[in-house]
């Protein structure tokens, strides 16, 4: 039984974006923090959660998609490919569901607060 190897260059790939989120983020947080450039227009809540969530269900769809073209046949996408991908949509949308009750825990805390 012959096991198949890593396709390194894709892990690779991974790693380089995870070290260009890395500097966004820290590019973004020295320029909040100087403060002879003021930061950009504050993002509102709402744009934010709706953002997450769109992209959640972009990674769903994408996953789903990409596991259709391998159950079709199609010679360009590996099974590790798919199982990477559904992990991804999992990830994500577990992430989700735990924000959901995070918020909805503060809220029922807030609702019990004594005036």
């Amino acid at each position: 039984m012959k096991v198949g190897a890593i396709d390194t260059s894709r892990i690779e790939a991974m790693v380089a974006q995870l070290k260009v989120a890395g500097a966004r983020m820290e590019s973004s947080a020295t320029n909040s923090i100087n403060t002879e450039n003021p930061a950009p227009a504050k993002l509102d809540f709402a744009d934010a959660l709706k953002a997450s969530l769109d992209q959640v269900n972009s990674v769903q769809l994408s996953s789903q998609q990409l596991g259709q073209k391998f159950a079709l046949g199609d010679d360009k996408v590996s099974l590790s490919d798919v199982m990477i991908s559904m992990q991804k949509a999992n990830i994500s949308f577990q992430t989700t569901v735990q924000v959901r009750n995070k918020l909805i825990s503060a809220y029922h805390d807030i609702m019990n607060m004594q005036i």
